[in-house]
């Protein structure tokens, strides 16, 4: 084997119990998952915003971000559910660059996996200590979720990771709400057959267990955007690709139809701006059909403190290693927005 073998890390249950959970913590993550589910099972017409950086690459800022939403959640609580974004882990089309902070819990220095496990760890665990967030994660690495799998209310599954077989087997053991999105190319039969496998029962190996999972009945849609044939972004999020989804469900008789749309990516074409424009057009496509309001549960958002993004080692407070993400400013005035119309 052409790997070196540096050292044994840590399996999840140790880690958990050395960075544990208190009985007030996990209390007000239960009620959180409760509330969630009930989203995306119809018993409340809550509106659920999955927002935060494209990455998560410091905790002081990651944490000083997720303090302001706490703040304006207590006003649109009636109406939204924020769950905030701490994506630890950074998925590479190439595999070149920041890997995320699992990876390295300090973008300017070398990997360091177990660091990076303890610090991706301890800042989910702040953000429900400190500010009763249970968070979203994507599980670009099946076999680490186990790190975080009391602390998660929100997981995704990438464009890149949909088809894989392991993602959606390992889906379908989740408590929590996964979101399956779209891939690259924009083959909606691929989703669906995603959401399909998740939402079923399984046999696999698991962390060097045989396992049996249950299905997940909240396995759903993400709507991302793709890129054609000549590498141009096309977008998925109108009018007409929601009510086509809506007919994918109907045919695949899945649970709990349900989608999530994302407005940056390609249906943003990359233009992080775009995304005011777009969830203001999705909030008003749930207002003029009754059928879209009931499949549209929510927004991803990515946003940050600043707006754009930044080459690591720029150390700019606040402003995003990776995607370019909204800021705070416009963040906090769109979030104002959608309720009011909602």
């Amino acid at each position: 084997m052409q790997m070196n073998f540096h050292r044994k890390l840590p399996i999840p249950q140790e880690v958990k119990k050395e960075y544990a959970l208190t009985e007030k913590m996990a209390q007000v993550k239960a009620e959180r998952d409760e509330s969630i589910r009930a989203v995306f099972d119809g018993r409340s017409d809550k509106f659920i915003l999955v927002i935060g950086p494209c990455s998560a690459d410091h905790s002081e800022p990651v944490l000083d971000y997720i303090s302001r939403l706490r703040r304006v959640e207590e006003k649109v609580a009636d109406k939204i559910i924020i769950i905030p974004r701490i994506y630890t882990n950074k998925p590479r089309t190439t595999g070149q660059g920041y890997k995320g902070m699992l990876h390295q819990p300090d973008p300017d220095a070398k990997p360091d996996m177990y660091k990076g496990i303890v610090a991706i760890r301890e800042l989910h665990l702040a953000a429900l200590r400190d500010y009763d967030f249970s968070c979203a994660d994507e599980m670009l690495y099946p076999d680490n979720y186990r790190y975080l799998s009391d602390l998660l209310s929100y997981v995704a599954v990438g464009a890149r990771s949909v088809e894989n077989q392991e993602h959606r087997l390992v889906a379908s053991g989740l408590e929590a709400p996964v979101g399956m999105k779209n891939p690259t190319g924009g083959d909606m039969g691929v989703m669906m057959n995603s959401i399909m496998a998740a939402q079923s029962s399984h046999t696999f190996i698991y962390r060097g267990w045989e396992v049996t999972s249950v299905g997940n009945a909240y396995a759903h849609a993400i709507l991302r955007g793709y890129v054609d044939y000549s590498g141009r972004s096309i977008s998925n999020y109108h009018y007409e690709d929601l009510l086509r989804v809506r007919e994918l469900y109907e045919k695949s008789k899945l649970s709990n139809p349900s989608v999530i749309v994302d407005t940056n990516h390609n249906n943003s074409g990359k233009q992080y701006l775009e995304q005011v424009r777009i969830a203001k057009d999705i909030v008003h496509s749930r207002n003029q059909n009754g059928d879209i309001k009931q499949l549209v549960k929510g927004l991803m958002i990515e946003s940050y403190i600043e707006d754009g993004a930044q080459s690591v080692g720029e150390h700019v407070y606040g402003k995003s290693i990776t995607d370019p993400c909204l800021g705070w400013e416009k963040t906090e005035r769109l979030i104002y927005d959608i309720a009011d119309k909602l």
